[in-house]
Order: structure tokens, then C-alpha cells, then sequence
């Protein structure tokens, strides 16, 4: 194994954006809100974050990954708002010691860290870098060589 150089160190704030310009945690949280609010009864309004959150992984995937990390924070922020509002029935065992609260609490967890994440990542992103990324990779073929 080659030994490490000093300049191979990842630090806190590329671990945030690394995190922040991933498809995958809005995908985790939207299949999460999911499972909470789809069953034992339809909750439509919670139940409306789950295709926002995946659009969002779409437009990290489609190379957007500013404006997709700045979507994931607006609508995991607001999920984790209405989220921290709601009270569920039972006592401290049952919102906290259960399968639902353990998951509604990972939730809420993934939503303010997607919350801290895109935000960092859409406050400090650079567009023009952003664009020649897309430039490059021409996924679509949407930029013609000229």
C-alpha cells in the first residue's frame, strides 16, 4: 500500500459536499417519508415531499448539482419544519421505543443533514465550473462541438 501524502487529507467540508452534491440522500429521505406517511392512512401532504425530493436527485443527475443540493435543502428543511410540528400519539414509548418513531427519528435526522449539506453547497458553488463540467460530460448531446 502506497503510503498517503499530505495533500490526499479530506477534510469536514469536502465530506459536505461531497454529501451535498449526492443523488442519493434525497432519494433516501423521499423513500423514508414514504413509508411513514403512506401507511396505516394516506397523508397527502407530507406524501407530496417524496416526488420533490426526487426531482431533485434528478437534477444532480442530470448535472445541476447546485441548484438539485439547493432543492434538497429547501425541501428537507421544510419536511424537518412540519415533521418537528407533528405529535404522534401514544406515549414516550411509543413516539421514540418504536420501529415508526426509530424511523420517523432517522427522518428527521437525514432531513437536517441534507438541510446543512445543500446549503452549504448551493451558498459556496461555483456555476461556471458547474457548466463546464456539463460541457465536458455532454451527456445528452445538448452542446454541439463548435
Amino acid at each position: 500500500m502506497a503510503p498517503k501524502e499530505a495533500d490526499d487529507k479530506v477534510t469536514l467540508m469536502d465530506t459536505v459536499r461531497a454529501w451535498g452534491t449526492s443523488s442519493i440522500p434525497p432519494m433516501t429521505l423521499s423513500s423514508l417519508i414514504l413509508s411513514l406517511h403512506l401507511r396505516p392512512r394516506l397523508q397527502p401532504l407530507p406524501f407530496l415531499f417524496s416526488p420533490l425530493l426526487a426531482f431533485s436527485s434528478y437534477l444532480t443527475l442530470a448535472g445541476f448539482k447546485i441548484d438539485g443540493a439547493g432543492m434538497t435543502s429547501a425541501w428537507s428543511g421544510i419536511y424537518v419544519l412540519l415533521a418537528s410540528r407533528r405529535s404522534p400519539p401514544g406515549g414516550f414509548r411509543q413516539k421514540f421505543m418504536s420501529l415508526r418513531g426509530g424511523v420517523r427519528g432517522l427522518a428527521m435526522g437525514l432531513g437536517i443533514l441534507n438541510t446543512v449539506c445543500g446549503a452549504y453547497v448551493y451558498a459556496t458553488g461555483d456555476r461556471k465550473a458547474e457548466e463546464e463540467e456539463r460541457r465536458e460530460i455532454n451527456r445528452w448531446g445538448v452542446y454541439k462541438d463548435e
